[in-house]
């Protein structure tokens, strides 16, 4: 299972906290040892920094963790390649362009029987079914909405319909941010926390570092960090289901829907329990 990591806030932050214990998972604390990649939103730009190297080990994930590059939105993978050789053009995130905007994507799974067909208007460059699957989807934004984006409230409801013809065929954990948004798909495993004030000491799980974030940040800061698995051990993560899509803005949740019906909402309901719900969405001025 690859490894995902995603940043939204409200105001520029950095991840370096975060990738520290993060870029230990590629080699050291877990195998993941295909390659890794992470992706800042700056304005209308983008920084992308890939290498097919174990990120435990990787030069480049040495400058990113101690570089403190401020970001809203930031998408970061570790892989563990099932399709596609340890290459630089198959490791994650991936970039495109739609709509005069940076779209970056990272996906953990295995879509094997979904080959959706490609117009050639968004080609991959190598040869993983997520890169594919993620010119798939741009594409079909395109289609849908011509070459004007849409609100973010209609992009998120095509974005499920397009996300609900390969949830069910397999595993299909993803990340989609266009630096305004991020979207998040969790098929199996994804967590999220949302640190606000008060803020207080977090320690990471796979590093011996803690940081106070009082010390750090203003009252008015929010920050939601979305996780393959939680990053620290004393902070009370949320679970997301699996078969839910996720929307966050300005570090809160702002849209949440079903995409495949969960095995533990499932049971559950079977045996006439009421399922658990998930927590209540942020307030949203959409």
């Amino acid at each position: 299972m690859c490894q995902l990591l995603a940043m939204n806030c409200n105001v520029p932050t950095d991840i370096c906290f975060s990738f520290t214990g993060f870029r230990k998972r590629g080699g050291e604390t877990d195998i993941h040892r295909d390659g890794w990649g992470i992706g800042f939103f700056e304005g209308k730009g983008a920084r992308l920094f890939l290498d097919p190297q174990p990120s435990a080990h990787s030069p480049v994930a040495e400058l990113v963790r101690t570089y403190p590059i401020r970001s809203l939105n930031v998408v970061a993978h570790i892989r563990k390649a099932t399709r596609g050789m340890v290459s630089l053009e198959n490791t994650h995130p991936f970039i495109r362009e739609l709509w005069g905007r940076y779209w970056i994507f990272a996906h953990n799974g295995h879509l094997p029987g979904f080959l959706p067909p490609l117009d050639g208007s968004v080609t991959p460059v190598g040869d993983t079914d997520s890169e594919r699957i993620f010119c798939w989807m741009l594409q079909s934004l395109r289609q849908q909405f011509g070459h004007q984006a849409p609100p973010p409230a209609a992009l998120f409801t095509a974005l499920r319909d397009l996300t609900l013809e390969f949830a069910g065929l397999g595993i299909s954990n993803y990340l989609l941010s266009n630096g305004d948004i991020m979207v998040a798909h969790c098929s199996t495993h994804l967590s999220y926390i949302i640190r606000q004030a008060p803020f207080r000491e977090a320690h990471l799980a796979d590093e011996a570092v803690t940081v106070d974030f009082s010390l750090l940040t203003t009252s008015n800061d929010r920050v939601a960090v979305i996780a393959t698995l939680p990053l620290t051990d004393n902070e009370a993560w949320v679970g997301m289901l699996p078969g839910t899509l996720w929307m966050f803005h300005d570090g809160d949740v702002v849209a949440q829907a079903d995409t495949i019906a969960s095995p533990v909402a499932s049971m559950e309901e079977a045996e006439g329990m009421e399922a658990p719900q998930p927590p209540a969405p942020g307030t949203s001025n959409w």
